[in-house]
């Protein structure tokens, strides 16, 4: 049935000839948000499977599947992409890597090598949280990858300030149901949740850099916005536990970086609700109303009198778009609405009916069992998330004390993910400041705050939303790059470096 409708959507939007003039069905909807789908309701009824005693041991050791990998790299070489720009110069690749050939898993990746000596550059492994939502439209397409789509949804345009120019970048679409990727298995859709993605993930780096042998040895980091604030450190942890059990390739993990991520349930919806009333979303006898009748810890109930209150406050806010709250959002009536930091949020449309055009699947090796369903900027055929963890407080703290570069970094208009939500987790790990806070620059101009800790650093963004390389690509290419460089954001306007 699931497909039935799709398919149903599908012929509605080509009979208005652009996908974009359909439901957007993305980010840029007003309506649109997956975290409140899978996690705050399901918080709210209790009903996901949550194994406290064991937070820090998400898919620790993993029996991982490896394959012959010989000339698929050669295999999987983009000759060029549809409405290409001219003067490309760095080599594309895309694919699928199976993960699990007995239930026929596949998850679909797209690379681009770095554009100046990608052999001398970092590898980066980028994870767009949802949960279940793609990397590669909402990381590669509408944020930090070379390309955007433009407003006719068949051409694309360059990206001045496109990570690949500091780091060579995979994009995976992760875990299977997700974008290209899929299971033979139907009902595997039904099971997708922490423990699987982390293991899915897992088993594509290996395979990957099989495929890839000449990047084994480079320094390898993960990044990701979002519900990733699971993925990322859950993978890193996978990562270093079998690293050190298995007879199989070492991933070189370097660190990591996580931006707006819901880490911590208590902290993120605590800090959620104190943002909007900081904001002025909310009035003070609704924020008062959830202070004493709320208690967000993991294993409280929700009264009904807290109830009341939460839905005061979402009726409160009223339409507001709660990625970015200085922002518009897109609908089918609507092009070209810019954000605050120039982003058109009507371009998760436009890379929905790119990514749909039958020639640019075929150019990226994608879509090759033909699936019943279109490519969705966030899954249709993962329904619910089977396992989570309510807080991922101990695995940071694991991290930190394998000497990893952990960076967390906050686009601070955001009122889904919050900064004042992030610095409530921050607080919980009960580190020492190694650097007071301090402004840092981009292009000369204060882009953000910045604290080092003991094994961490937290950076906000000035105006970054929930997206921060769609929403600031400046800043956010600044950043990332002292990130790489293990160096402290720029503390004056003449060093700001890109």
């Amino acid at each position: 049935m699931r497909h039935h409708m799709t398919l149903i959507h599908l012929t509605s939007c080509l009979y208005f000839f652009s996908f974009y003039l359909c439901t957007v069905n993305g980010y840029g909807d007003l309506h649109f948000d997956p975290i409140d789908k899978f996690v705050i309701k399901a918080i709210q009824r209790r009903d996901l499977e949550v194994d406290v005693s064991r937070l820090d041991n998400v898919a620790a050791h993993t029996s991982v599947y490896i394959s012959a990998q010989d000339g698929l790299m050669e295999a999987d070489k983009i000759d060029k992409l549809p409405g290409q720009p001219e003067g490309v110069d760095f080599d594309q690749y895309a694919g699928y890597v199976t993960v699990d050939p007995i239930a026929g898993h596949a998850l679909f990746y797209y690379f681009v090598e770095a554009t100046q000596d990608p052999a001398s550059k970092p590898l980066l492994l980028w994870l767009t949280g949802g949960p279940g939502c793609s990397s590669f439209g909402h990381g590669a397409m509408t944020g930090l990858g070379p390309f955007r789509v433009n407003s006719d949804g068949k051409t694309l345009i360059r990206n001045e300030y496109a990570w690949n120019k500091v780091a060579s970048i995979i994009f995976l679409e992760s875990p299977v149901g997700v974008g290209f990727s899929y299971s033979n298995t139907t009902s595997d859709y039904d099971q997708i949740g922490d423990t699987k993605t982390a293991q899915g993930s897992y088993t594509f780096i290996v395979n990957w850099l099989e495929r890839f042998p000449q990047y084994k040895t480079q320094g390898f980091y993960i990044a990701g916005d979002g519900y990733a604030g699971h993925y990322v450190p859950q993978l890193a942890y996978t990562i270093l536990v079998n690293n050190k059990l298995n007879n199989q390739t070492i991933i070189n993990l370097q660190g990591i970086a996580i931006g707006n991520g819901w880490m911590d349930d208590e902290a993120t919806l605590r800090g959620m609700y104190d943002y909007w009333w900081t904001h002025n979303l909310i009035p003070n006898e609704i924020h008062d109303g959830i202070t004493s009748r709320c208690n967000f810890s993991s294993t409280a109930h929700k009264s009904a009198s807290c109830q009341k209150y939460l839905d005061k406050a979402q009726s409160s806010r009223g339409d507001i778009y709660i990625y970015d709250i200085y922002s518009t959002s897109c609908n089918s009536s609507s092009h070209h609405v810019l954000s605050s930091g120039g982003f058109d949020t009507c371009s998760y449309a436009y890379t929905r009916s790119y990514l749909n055009l039958p020639q640019v699947q075929e150019a990226l090796h994608a879509n090759i069992t033909a699936l019943p369903y279109i490519w969705e900027a966030c899954t249709s055929v993962i329904e619910s998330w089977k396992d989570w963890h309510p807080t991922i407080l101990p695995t940071i703290k694991l991290l930190t004390e394998r000497n990893l570069r952990l960076w967390i970094y906050s686009g601070d208009t955001d009122a889904r993910v919050s900064i004042t939500s992030t610095n409530y987790f921050i607080d919980k790990l009960n580190i020492s400041v190694n650097t007071s806070w301090y402004p840092w620059y981009a292009k000369g101009e204060i882009a953000g705050y910045a604290i080092g800790y003991q094994n961490l650093t937290f950076a906000s963004v000035r105006g970054g939303g929930h997206f921060v390389p769609s929403f600031q690509p400046d800043r956010a290419l600044t950043l990332f790059s002292s990130f790489l460089e293990g160096k402290l954001p720029p503390n004056s306007p003449s060093d700001f470096g890109n």
